[in-house]
């Protein structure tokens, strides 16, 4: 026979005036309390008010008492459910914390969003009572539960542990996050790798250079940098890229990015045009350049530097056209078409040039053949005359435009800067720009230019009269062809329209 509502409310008072050590002897109250779970839906609602009340008073009772409000987290009311779920951190005592975070770790996966949000007001309630516990049952779920529930418990993590006060995130705790977090990196998907690597960079003991280094080398282990690159699957391209872009935050003048540099140059760029783009819309050349352009300030000593430098310097070459041969009987210049110049690429490739070059100064004095040089002389001062032309109709084009506009001039701009300075301080043209007092720019002396300036002096522009006569883009009717200074990618957005 059901309970009724009458019989819960008078075992309820014979609970409640009890004294504290005569509870255990109304054993046989609290069991009709727990029989209430088995009654209509007033009835499930004050058995969930009830049996946590006095939970903790008949340790014999335990296990029935956490199966009875399970069952009452499972009911199809949905005002049962919620009313159940409060009371659920009642019963986070003991050895039952981590029972309990199980539990509500499984309750996350409820399309309900004011039961969803029920259930994380629950886990951090508990987490302020023992928050290894807590973990221990939400990385359960997270190993060895379902798909849905798994996905969930990372989000929470993700979000919620940031947010815990200090005297809750102890050392102990996060070296506990750290060791539970390794384990689930064991196989994850793209996305939880990332949400994963959040959590971890947010605990306060890994700041540390230290800490960030072993940050670096749980990234190394995803990044499988100790096998070839496939650049045929998207997939192994995806994880690569991921990988990257999570270890970039993490790189510093004592956490170097070495490793994924010269895995770039080995692997990376001489398979660049084959590269399977894991997203349709993404440029992927692209994408990998400016990754690299923005590890290579952060590398350590490279045991393979003169060969990663001279891939770069081969890559470059591939994107700096020779300039067209000159014709005519009167001397003029007439072309068929003017080659096209892939600004971005070529702004990416020069920077991690620079920057790889500062630790073989001498690389295309003693590397690289006179005529090798020559060539290289002859396409960088093409491509810059090239730039040259091209800011100055990007600066009409751009009168009186702000915003995203002006950053198609300012990737000009950077280029030509590094087309003739080598090794001084260069922004990236994608990177924010730190605000300083303007001053007048300082020519950099021989001495600030160190090593640089035996470069620069390699660079200088050759005489006028050379074997190969170098095109000189046409100025007066150059805005008509302007557009082919561009293949039509990200690079220099609207200007056809804007011209």
């Amino acid at each position: 026979m059901a309970v009724t509502i009458e019989e819960l409310y008078r075992n309820y008072g014979i609970l409640a005036d009890a004294k504290p050590e005569d509870l255990s002897k109304h054993k046989d109250a609290y069991q009709v309390i727990l029989d209430g779970v088995k009654g209509g839906p007033k009835e499930k609602r004050l058995a969930a008010q009830f049996i946590p009340k006095f939970f903790s008073s008949f340790p014999d009772l335990a296990d029935a008492a956490i199966n009875a409000q399970l069952d009452l987290c499972e009911d199809e009311d949905v005002s049962i459910r919620r009313q159940a779920i409060k009371e659920l951190p009642r019963f986070a005592a003991g050895e039952n914390i981590v029972r309990v975070a199980d539990i509500l770790t499984q309750l996350l996966q409820t399309d309900d969003s004011a039961e969803f949000n029920q259930v994380n007001t629950a886990l951090v309630s508990i987490f302020k009572m023992d928050a290894k516990a807590t973990l221990g049952g939400l990385f359960s779920q997270i190993l060895q539960g379902e798909d849905i529930v798994r996905e969930r418990a990372i989000k929470f993590l993700s979000i919620k542990l940031k947010t815990l006060p200090e005297d809750t995130m102890t050392k102990e705790v996060e070296d506990y996050v750290f060791t539970e977090t390794k384990k689930v990196l064991e196989d994850v998907t793209g996305e939880e790798f990332v949400l994963l690597m959040r959590i971890l960079m947010a605990l306060k003991s890994l700041q540390t250079v230290s800490g960030r280094q072993q940050l670096v080398e749980l990234v190394v282990e995803q990044a499988f940098l100790e096998q070839a690159l496939n650049p045929a699957d998207p997939d192994t391209v995806d994880r690569l890229l991921q990988c990257t872009r999570q270890a970039l935050p993490l790189f510093s003048k004592n956490v170097h990015s070495t490793r994924f540099v010269t895995y770039f140059c080995d692997h990376v760029l001489p398979n660049l045009s084959s590269l399977t783009s894991p997203v349709a819309e993404l440029d992927i050349q692209l994408e990998v350049l400016k990754l690299l352009a923005e590890m290579s300030p952060f590398c350590g000593d490279m045991v393979k530097v003169e060969a990663n430098l001279t891939m770069l310097f081969e890559k470059l070459l591939e994107f700096m056209p020779l300039p067209p041969e000159a014709e005519g009987e009167n001397g003029e210049n007439t072309i068929s078409e003017e080659p096209k110049l892939q600004f971005s690429y070529v702004e990416c490739l020069l920077f991690s040039f620079h920057q790889l070059g500062k630790k073989l100064p001498d690389f295309l004095i003693d590397k690289i053949n006179a005529e090798r040089l020559k060539d290289f002389k002859i396409r960088l001062q093409y491509f810059a005359r090239g730039l040259q032309v091209y800011i100055r109709q990007l600066r009409v084009a751009l009168q009186g435009k702000t915003g995203d506009a002006l950053k198609t001039e300012e990737v000009c701009c950077h280029i030509t800067i590094l087309s003739f300075t080598i090794f001084i301080t260069v922004t990236l043209s994608w990177k924010p720009v730190q605000k300083t007092e303007a001053t007048a720019p300082k020519r950099p002396s021989g001495e600030e230019m160190g090593a640089g300036s035996t470069m620069k002096k390699q660079l200088s522009p050759l005489p006028r009269r050379d074997a190969r006569q170098i095109y000189n883009p046409p100025s007066g009717k150059y805005s008509a062809t302007i557009g082919n200074f561009s293949n039509g990618e990200e690079r220099c957005p609207g200007v056809r329209q804007m011209l």
